[in-house]
């Protein structure tokens, strides 16, 4: 393939992941047709993401990627430096601030935080998100010593309280993202100051007591 054919496929790669984004985060991956993202990204050709990226899933998955790949290495960074803190805040920390700050260079709108709960919530997408989003080396070794600081935990209660913070990263960032894309009032004035709220509440999550039935 030629330099300037490359470059071109290059670009129509990015025009269909940049459109399906943004329609994945507005009416739901399952509700948007390969038809309808070839359409909104200019293509004449309606056959374009299947020629681009094949499936559907594959396209999910090449979205994903493209964000996390940045995300990944800001994770890395924060993750050398808290290596040796036994502080659960600086754990959920390496979590929370490399998505958040990886939406505020994005500016105003973005759409990869609906995208992932729209993608997250879909059983035919969660185990892809899953995958290329959860299982990122920087974010295992964040979470490995997260649990090492908490060895007391019970194995359900980790595993319960693993599931509501990914719920509240997920949920609470895809709200912020549609109040700011619609213009309307968020608590926070920064993605800075709402990601600090956000490790202020996980944080609380995993230091929270443990009822136990008498």
């Amino acid at each position: 393939m030629g330099a300037a054919r490359a470059k071109q496929v290059s670009a129509t790669r990015e025009l269909i992941l940049s459109a399906a984004e943004r329609l994945f985060a507005e009416h739901g991956v399952a509700a948007v047709s390969n038809r309808q993202v070839s359409e909104a990204a200019g293509q004449g050709n309606n056959t374009a993401v299947g020629y681009h990226f094949g499936t559907k899933a594959e396209l999910v998955a090449a979205i994903v990627r493209k964000h996390h790949e940045q995300i990944e290495h800001r994770r890395a960074r924060m993750v050398a430096d808290a290596r040796g803190s036994r502080n659960v805040r600086d754990w959920v920390a390496c979590a929370v601030l490399p998505n958040a700050r990886h939406l505020a260079d994005l500016g105003v709108p973005t759409w990869f935080g609906r995208f992932g709960a729209q993608a997250m919530t879909d059983p035919a997408y969660r185990e892809i998100m899953a995958r290329e989003s959860l299982n990122s080396p920087s974010l295992v070794e964040a979470v490995g010593e997260l649990n090492r600081c908490l060895p007391e935990l019970p194995p359900e209660v980790r595993e319960e309280r693993r599931d509501m913070t990914r719920q509240l990263m997920v949920h609470v960032v895809a709200e912020r993202e549609r109040a700011l894309a619609e213009g309307g009032a968020t608590p926070r004035d920064s993605w800075e100051q709402a990601a600090t709220g956000l490790i202020d509440a996980v944080t609380g999550l995993w230091l929270a007591p443990i009822t136990t039935r008498p």
